[in-house]
């Protein structure tokens, strides 16, 4: 009794039967090492179309849209570009210090500055807007100096204490 039946089958084992079946492969008791599944990589075939290689510019643009950068890019060049869109003498003596739920907030060296640069709001967010449209800056609020609290400490007393005396 030399035929099929009688001959034990071979066996398979289980990690590559499972790996043969969800490759869509029926693993055989007689043919499973031979059984390859050829695959084609016509991705990274040489002379397809789509292989030519693009321009950096136009490489990153996409890398930065797909990963969902271009918000936090815009901002960070906005704030990086603060002296060519205020102007220089503007930048000397104002900084972006601040970016949240579309409000920028820009710290002046003066209360002067800030006066001033509240006259200049509508100018500065039209020209934020016509750069930077994915800033997402709607509304700008520029502080003066940071000035001491003269609430602290043992002796306190209520009142008003000092005013702008910093600028």
């Amino acid at each position: 009794m030399t035929d099929a039946a009688s001959t034990p089958p071979v066996e398979v084992p289980e990690t590559v039967g499972t790996y043969l079946r969800l490759r869509g492969l029926q693993p055989s008791s007689k043919s499973w090492k031979r059984k390859r599944r050829i695959v084609t990589d016509d991705d990274n075939a040489p002379f397809t179309p789509g292989r030519d290689p693009g321009a950096l510019g136009a490489v990153l643009d996409k890398l930065s849209r797909d990963s969902g950068w271009q918000i936090t890019l815009a901002r960070e060049d906005l704030v990086r570009q603060w002296a060519d869109l205020a102007g220089a003498d503007t930048a000397k003596h104002s900084e972006p210090v601040s970016l949240e739920r579309g409000l920028l907030t820009v710290k002046c060296d003066s209360t002067a500055w800030a006066k001033n640069l509240q006259f200049m709001r509508a100018t500065i967010l039209t020209e934020i807007g016509r750069r930077y449209p994915d800033a997402g800056v709607e509304n700008l609020r520029f502080i003066g100096p940071d000035v001491p609290s003269w609430k602290w400490g043992p002796r306190v007393v209520p009142g008003r204490g000092p005013r702008d005396t910093y600028g």
